[in-house]
């Protein structure tokens, strides 16, 4: 097995080889490369466990990263000016290496990135929810995991791996590890999460949710009531779990 990280801004993980999406993984994120084959690699993430397949294409030389992006997203520009040509757009948690510091600007090897979105590799936040928040709107895409395209355990595994916490990312896991259960009719609070079969989301505040879905296409803030109703009158049953982290 070899080492590497990923060199764009957002992979797609295949079942196989030009087959479907499962996860993704981002720019600078590491993985080791089990597996080669017809310019594709099977890989596992680093970050979760997650296998899956992508072209060898968007893999380099491990690179240790120095920071990460801490704002929803961000550019990669030519020069160390904003109005230089970008050259790419990064999600957040996307994980880069300084070469230099100039001005406002980080030099990377992809570009010149705002230092105002960036924070030293070292440094998390503390509240996963607040992580989650700033996914607001972001378009839902099944097996997303950006701020471009995000699904519902992408959500949750965002806020938690930001934080420090390791997650699955697949819903089904995530009911299986993470956090206690809890007794129905336990008050919920603020970073609670609530799980249905295939479906999860982060507890917000009083009687509201925090999730990214099919019926909004979007992460979106829903009444915790009217989407337990709303979940099980389109046929996608009950509540299975009440977690608390």
């Amino acid at each position: 097995m070899t080492h590497q990280s990923i060199s764009a801004p957002v992979v797609d993980l295949l079942r196989c080889p030009e087959g479907p999406r499962d996860r993704q993984v981002l720019f600078g994120d590491t993985v080791q490369v089990v597996d080669t084959k017809n310019g594709w690699s099977r890989i596992v993430a680093d970050k979760d466990g997650y296998t899956g397949w992508l072209q060898s294409d968007l893999l380099s030389a491990d690179v240790t990263a120095t920071h990460w992006i801490n704002v929803p997203a961000t550019h990669a520009y030519e020069d160390a000016d904003f109005k230089s040509r970008d050259l790419a757009s990064l999600s957040f948690g996307s994980k880069i290496r300084a070469l230099s510091e100039t001005g406002r600007f980080v030099e990377t090897g992809l570009g010149f990135v705002p230092k105002v979105h960036t924070v030293p590799i070292t440094e998390k936040p503390q509240e996963p929810v607040a992580v989650a928040e700033l996914f607001l709107g972001t378009p839902y895409l099944w097996g997303g995991n950006s701020r471009f395209g995000i699904d519902c355990s992408g959500l949750v595994q965002a806020g938690l791996l930001a934080c420090g916490v390791r997650c699955p990312g697949d819903s089904g896991d995530q009911e299986r590890i993470l956090g206690a259960a809890l007794a129905e009719g336990t008050p919920a609070r603020r970073g609670d999460l609530l799980f249905w079969k295939g479906h999860v989301a982060w507890i917000s505040g009083d009687n509201m949710i925090l999730h990214a879905n099919a019926s909004h296409m979007a992460v979106v803030f829903e009444p915790m009531d009217q989407a337990i109703e709303r979940i099980l009158a389109q046929g996608d049953g009950p509540v299975t779990a009440h977690k608390r982290l």
